[in-house]
């Protein structure tokens, strides 16, 4: 793993929207995986100022996001792709038909994970997969316990994971209950990852992911078996690997 301690979140989106921007303008075409949530929301914001201020183009750029709730409408201003547009798709110039993100509305939510699985598989897989992380060790919406071999799949959230987002709804009851998410093999068949993680609830997950065994019940701990993963986090985050790290050195 390649590890980046910064200082604080703003550093860690520009270093995040540096790799991205390096890995869009160095080939001809490229597959991202995306995601959603507080922590990429600076990452997405400084790309969007790159493309305006030195035409970085995402026209040969294909997205496919990690995950949609079960139950909200697309248009809902609570929906990942509502979000997706609002924070990075209006503001770049990459091509409508190369947007892919789950529909959580499907009347078959089984036949919509295989669509979208099979989907990834018709474009030859994505080249670079940005992830955050669960304080409950959770990728995607993959949560503890989930099988290391699945695919896309309709998981149920757990209460630990309802309660965090919460806040982006009205009203808490109308935090959905299920959603539809890539898998971790469906991750880690990605060709790079880059993880971020920025503050000290999530300094237990990141501890793991670096310094645990690799369990179901953490699932971020698999990427330990990826070739290729990036992991940018700030200080915060990684303080209780800072402090295992001291001690290590103090027992020699």
């Amino acid at each position: 793993m390649n590890i980046h301690v910064v200082d604080h979140y703003e550093s860690m989106s520009q270093l995040s929207a540096t790799k991205i921007i390096e890995a869009v303008t160095s080939r001809s075409k490229i597959t991202l995986g995306l995601a959603t949530g507080a922590t990429p929301l600076r990452t997405y914001e400084l790309l969007i100022n790159d493309h305006k201020l030195n035409g970085t183009s995402y026209k040969n750029v294909t997205t496919f996001n990690l995950d949609e709730y079960v139950g909200v409408k697309r248009l809902s201003k609570e929906s990942y792709y509502s979000y997706m547009k609002k924070k990075l798709f209006h503001s770049i110039d990459v091509e409508e038909d190369n947007i892919f993100i789950p529909n959580g509305m499907a009347s078959n939510l089984q036949e919509e994970c295989n669509r979208y699985e099979q989907m990834i598989t018709n474009r030859c897989g994505i080249d670079l997969q940005i992830l955050g992380i669960g304080e409950n060790g959770h990728i995607g919406f993959n949560e503890p316990g989930t099988n290391f071999s699945s695919h896309t799949h309709i998981v149920e959230l757990t209460d630990s994971t309802k309660n965090a987002n919460a806040q982006y709804f009205d009203k808490p009851t109308q935090m959905p209950t299920h959603a539809i998410t890539m898998g971790i093999a469906t991750i880690m068949n990605a060709r790079e990852i880059m993880l971020l993680a920025t503050g000290s609830r999530k300094a237990n997950a990141i501890y793991e992911v670096l310094h645990g065994k690799v369990t179901n019940l953490i699932p971020a701990t698999i990427l330990q078996q990826h070739p290729n993963v990036t992991i940018i986090v700030d200080r915060d985050a990684y303080s209780l690997c800072e402090t295992y790290e001291r001690t290590k050195r103090y027992v020699r």
